[in-house]
């Protein structure tokens, strides 16, 4: 078994709980300590509130912060000022504008949304109002936010050239894994760019809507769901190892066989955190 020097807390539990998933086998456990952690210490909790509650952030936003807990998520991640980042899937950009701010003019955010068929998606990826939405969205909140970077590329190739080799300190995909079931998305070079891209110690983090055991992606393109130890056998399999869970948008309550849940209540959702391991991490077997 694997132990690690993170506090459980009821917000979050460790690694090694973790261990008692399916997917133990497949990765063990790592710090999240990067190169940039000497450089700048996580961001605490009075300026993650500060952040979130400053005025500028838009009134569409502000109300999508009761669902999406923004304060824990930036507290879970442990954003630094600084980082370089990319926010795969960033749809209208609302977790794209909160890192930005979070890792503040010394860091940079880049928003990816697929490109259209036209311009060379693959048939399997069709274009849609919403991605071509998607794109002009991120590119107007680069004109307030100077920090984001607005990019379009397929998603199994999320990754822009100049980012490719060891340049991100922090990669995130919010609520749309898995959608890259239905679309037919190569999840494997995904998650091996992501690998690729970010510095040793960097960290990649998914949240999406909780699948029954046993389901994987298939209901992916029905209940809009994924199963949270398919994602994460997918992800350590990149070479990837397991860090921490996010408790703090769980609901155990939820019967997981509906896109709505019913009786009414808000749905079951995991956050994963994962480390790209580094000769300076500490492994303890």
């Amino acid at each position: 078994m694997c132990s690690l020097a993170i506090a459980s807390t009821p917000r979050r539990v460790s690694a090694a709980v973790l261990l008692a998933l399916s997917i133990g086998s497949l990765g063990g456990c790592a710090s999240t300590d990067t190169e940039g952690d000497r450089a700048a210490a996580p961001l605490g909790l009075v300026d993650i509130n500060a952040l979130v509650a400053n005025p500028e952030r838009s009134k569409a936003d502000r109300a999508n912060d009761v669902r999406r807990r923004p304060i824990d998520m930036l507290d879970f991640i442990g954003v630094r000022p600084g980082m370089v980042v990319l926010d795969i899937s960033a749809g209208g950009g609302y977790t794209t504008e909160l890192l930005a701010r979070a890792v503040g003019t010394s860091g940079r955010v880049y928003g990816q949304s697929a490109p259209d068929a036209a311009a060379g998606q693959p048939a399997t990826q069709p274009a849609t109002p919403a991605r071509r939405t998607s794109a002009m969205a991120l590119a107007e909140r680069a004109k307030s936010v100077s920090n984001i970077v607005a990019v379009v590329r397929p998603f199994d190739d999320p990754v822009p050239p100049e980012l490719a080799s060891r340049k991100l300190d922090l990669v995130t995909v919010m609520y749309n894994y898995h959608d890259f079931g239905h679309l037919g998305v190569d999840r494997a070079a995904l998650n091996k760019a992501v690998f690729a891209a970010l510095k040793p110690g960097g960290i990649y983090v998914i949240a999406d809507h909780a699948g029954r055991k046993g389901t994987g992606i298939t209901e992916s393109g029905t209940l809009h769901r994924v199963e949270e130890e398919f994602v994460a056998r997918e992800v350590l399999a990149a070479g990837f190892r397991l860090a921490e869970q996010g408790m703090f948008l769980r609901n155990p309550d939820d019967p997981r066989d509906r896109e709505t849940p019913k009786p009414p209540q808000k749905k079951d959702e995991f956050v994963l955190k994962f480390v790209k391991p580094s000769a300076a991490a500490k492994l303890t077997m």
